[in-house]
């Protein structure tokens, strides 16, 4: 019976001595500190952590976004290029779901669109996430891209220039 108590008031120790009093703040810092060392896997963890400790904080949607940016560049290593793309989407959809008042959420619906249109070429997905973000930022900045990346989705460079070439002409 003694040990059992033992056991019960060192892991009672152990857990308590492990709960970190770090903010936000000192996650993001933290997280941003080890991007610049490239130290990916500790950069993933810190946000990951602040995203999971404080979920509501102003941050979150910033070190969402952030995050996303990781996987989008594909750091992680122990994944394929299109896992990591999707994670990257997953995560920038997820600024809107998540906090959609928040000066991220047009950038994240953009970006998820961007990816799966460019990247992934789920066209189908990428135009149902950019009509989505003209529907919900009709006057956003990113507006006139996100009608643009909707009328040469799936064209080559060549002929996108052809395309614009012909609609010069026809003027």
């Amino acid at each position: 019976m003694k040990k059992l108590i033992y056991l019960i008031m060192a892991s009672m120790i152990l857990f308590v001595s492990c709960s970190s009093d770090k903010t936000a703040e000192d996650y993001y810092k933290d997280a941003q500190k080890y991007s610049q060392e490239r130290k990916i896997p500790e950069a993933v963890n810190a946000y990951e952590t602040l995203l999971m400790e404080f979920p509501d904080d102003t941050l979150a949607p910033v070190a969402t976004a952030e995050l996303a940016a990781i996987y989008q560049n594909k750091m992680v290593k122990n994944l394929s290029e299109k896992e990591s793309i999707q994670k990257a989407v997953e995560l920038y959809k997820s600024i809107y779901q998540k906090y959609p008042e928040s000066d991220e959420a047009p950038m994240g619906l953009f970006m998820a669109g961007f990816l799966q249109a460019n990247e992934l070429k789920d066209f189908n997905a990428a135009t149902e996430t950019y009509n989505f973000f003209l529907e919900k930022f009709p006057n956003h900045e990113l507006a006139t891209s996100a009608k643009e990346e909707l009328d040469n989705m799936g064209l080559s460079p060549e002929e996108i220039l052809k395309k614009n070439l012909a609609e010069k002409d026809s003027d």
